[in-house]
This record gives C-alpha cells, sequence and structure tokens, in this order.
C-alpha cells in the first residue's frame, strides 16, 4: 500500500480499500442493503431468527451448485444443464430409496458417483470432441428435462417418506445445552470460528511483512478484524436464537472449506485460474488444459448432484418442476460474487455470498406477496447490473 494512503489517516485508507477492491466488496454492501431494506419493509419479520435460519437453509442448493459454477466460469466456460439434472438426480435419489429400497447412505453415494459421470460426459464432449460448452450444456438441459419428466411421469410428484433423507435439509445438529436461552453449541461454533478467523489473518499478514508485501496499517486490520468477528458473532447469536446449527449449514460450509483450500492452496488451484486468465499461455507453460476443463465439468457435477439431494430433502419429494432456474441462480450467484465474465477472476466464498443475495432477494418478496413475475424482474435487472459492473471495472483497469 502507497504511503501517501496510509498518511491519510485509517478513514482515509479504508476507503482506498474500499476503492481498490471493490470487487470484493460489493456483494456484501448490496447483502447488508437488502437486509436494511427487507427488515424495514416487513416490519422486522425478515431479520427474525426463524425467517434468517430458513433463509440460509433455502440457499444451501444455489450455493453449492454456485461453488462448482464459479470454476467453469473462471475457465471460460459455462453449464446450463445444472437445473434439469440437479432435479433428475433428486428424482433418481427418490426412486432408488423408494421403489428400489436402496438404503439412503448408499443411494446418495451412487447419486454423487453420476453426478460425476454426467459432469464428465459433458466435459469430454467439449474438450475432445471441440463441442462448445453453451452448445453442448444446452442439449444436456433438453435431455434432462426429458428425463426428469418421463421419471416422474407416474404421479408427477414423489414424496419422500424417509425421515433420515428429510432431514439433511430440514434437521438441526443436536444441541449440547442452553446459554441464557441459546443453543450452546452454535455459540461455541462461532466463538471457534472467530478464534480460527483471527489467528489465519494474524498469520498471513506476518506472512506477507516477512516477503516484504504491502499490507493495510495495524489499525486498519484491527478494525476489519473486529468487524468480521461482529458479523460472524451476529450470525452465530441469530442460529443460536431459534433452533441452532442446521445440516445445510455443515455440509455447506464442508463443500465451501473444500473448494476454497483447492483454489487457494493447491496446484491444482493455480492451474485454474492459470487456464481462466490465458488458457494459451497456460498450454505453454505445460498445464493440460483439456484435464482442468474436464476436472471442472466433473467437479459442476458432483455439485449438481448434491443440489438435487438438498432440493429434494428439503421439499420432501422430487417433482417434475425441480431444479428449473437454478441454472441461473448459480450463473447469477458468481457473477454477484464477482467472477469475471471474463474469466480468470472469482472466489467460491463470495460465489456463496452472491447465493445468499439472490435468495434473499427472493425471500424478502415473498415476505412482502411480492409475485413471481416482479421477482424474476428484479433478479434480472440485479443480474445485468452486476455484469455491467464486471466490464465497468475492467475498462477501468485498462
Amino acid at each position: 500500500m502507497k504511503t501517501e494512503v496510509k498518511n491519510k489517516g485509517v478513514v482515509g485508507e479504508l476507503l482506498w480499500m474500499l476503492q481498490t477492491r471493490i470487487r470484493d466488496y460489493a456483494m456484501y454492501i448490496a447483502l447488508a442493503a437488502i437486509f436494511i431494506i427487507f427488515g424495514f419493509a416487513t416490519g422486522g419479520s425478515f431479520l427474525s431468527p426463524r425467517n434468517l435460519t430458513n433463509l440460509i437453509n433455502q440457499t444451501g442448493y444455489i450455493a453449492v451448485m454456485a461453488v462448482a459454477m464459479t470454476l467453469i466460469l473462471i475457465i471460460c466456460e459455462i453449464d446450463l444443464s445444472v437445473g434439469y439434472v440437479s432435479g433428475f438426480l433428486g428424482a433418481v435419489t427418490a426412486i432408488m430409496m423408494i421403489d428400489w429400497h436402496i438404503n439412503m447412505w448408499l443411494a446418495i453415494p451412487i447419486v454423487l458417483v453420476l453426478g460425476v459421470l454426467i459432469g464428465a460426459a459433458k466435459g469430454l464432449i467439449v474438450t475432445k470432441m471441440g463441442v462448445p460448452a453453451f452448445v453442448t450444456t444446452l442439449a444436456f438441459e433438453f435431455a434432462f428435462r426429458g428425463l426428469l419428466s418421463l421419471a416422474t411421469s407416474k404421479n408427477g410428484t414423489m414424496p419422500i417418506p424417509v425421515d433420515a433423507f428429510n432431514a439433511i435439509s430440514n434437521g438441526f445438529v443436536p444441541n449440547i445445552g442452553d446459554i441464557a436461552g441459546m443453543h450452546a453449541l452454535s455459540l461455541i461454533v462461532g466463538a471457534v470460528v472467530i478464534v480460527l478467523m483471527v489467528f489465519s489473518r494474524m498469520k498471513n499478514r506476518k506472512k506477507l511483512q516477512k516477503y516484504n508485501f504491502e499490507v493495510s496499517s495495524k489499525p486498519v486490520f484491527i478494525i476489519s478484524t473486529i468487524f468480521m468477528a461482529v458479523i460472524i458473532g451476529a450470525v452465530a447469536v441469530v442460529l443460536s436464537l431459534y433452533r441452532g446449527l442446521s445440516w445445510t449449514i455443515v455440509i455447506v460450509a464442508v463443500v465451501v472449506l473444500a473448494y476454497n483450500f483447492l483454489m487457494e492452496k493447491t496446484r491444482l488451484g493455480r492451474h485454474i485460474y492459470g487456464v481462466g486468465g490465458n488458457a494459451e499461455a497456460a498450454r505453454l507453460a505445460g498445464i493440460n488444459v483439456e484435464n482442468i476443463r474436464l476436472f471442472a465439468f466433473c467437479s459442476m457435477g458432483l455439485m449438481t448432484a448434491l443440489g438435487g439431494i438438498l432440493f429434494a430433502s428439503r421439499m420432501q419429494a422430487a417433482s417434475t418442476t425441480a431444479g428449473a432456474g437454478f441454472e441461473l441462480d448459480a450463473i447469477a450467484s458468481c457473477y454477484i460474487g464477482g467472477t469475471s465474465t471474463s474469466g480468470g477472476i472469482g472466489k467460491v466464498t463470495n460465489s456463496v455470498v452472491g447465493a445468499l443475495v439472490i435468495m434473499s432477494l427472493t425471500n424478502g418478496l415473498n415476505l412482502m406477496g411480492v409475485g413471481i413475475a416482479y421477482q424474476y424482474i428484479v433478479k434480472g435487472v440485479i443480474f445485468v447490473a452486476a455484469v455491467a459492473f464486471d466490464v465497468y471495472n475492467r475498462k477501468k483497469a485498462k
């Protein structure tokens, strides 16, 4: 960071950071604005612990697909098939448990593997046959829409009377006690996350200083760390005031941590960013571009299957319309989260926040009684604004 910026004081430095890293902060600002607006518009019901817990659980299936979609968009590809593929795989899970009497703990891994195979099929068509991803995945979308209709043709809707399966998206982690009327486990987990976050930030700061990289001043570092700790603590308190940690939160957290480690700490992650930044340069550097693309599609298939399972569990049923529009929400989540339309830039954590923005809009508008037609219009406007913002930032950076 430039010395003259630090000399402007803490406020000046914070404003400078906001201006130079607006791509990373924009979705947080948008999310805060949404919470404030809907909080007032709904008389506080939007901000109730019960609704916020429900909102987080509703976000789960889109969030896991948005995480994998981030990798697809980073390498300058797209997958338009994830909606009905997820719906079909959710229906397959239901059929396996209900009609074929397969134990859910066997059915779920089988469906996850099936998702990877479907992703691999798309990836091979794109990488080996040279068919554009747009065309390939659009074809898969049509095909799996038909397969979903066939799978649910008997009744249209297939109820899933398996309590353990339905608890995946509707159940909560057992509590270990209460603290002042709040779920103790949520508070303990929140406290642990805060401690880990503080130590991680301190470690990263020392590492950057060791190699003479510019870092923020100590006051700004402390303020930003306290702000993050307050946010984490507030989420923990909100969850503890209702029923605590849901299994959906646990699943999404595991997925985000795994993908964040992959993208930030491994050679494979660096190769993914390299292919997205400049595929030809990556190939000249010895990176197998085709294998990277194939991996991204297999990853998308895995998370599509998981999303389908989470949605079927959430609805406690498989239906003909399951998965409709999921691909649009997943893609929009990534762009709202700052993933670049030109590839090479994107963070899985930001895409999850983008998913929360999308689902917050849906939740808040539903509470206000706004019709579905107007909800689609609002989402469309937000989507265009996010893409326009990315284009503006890229032009500004040139």
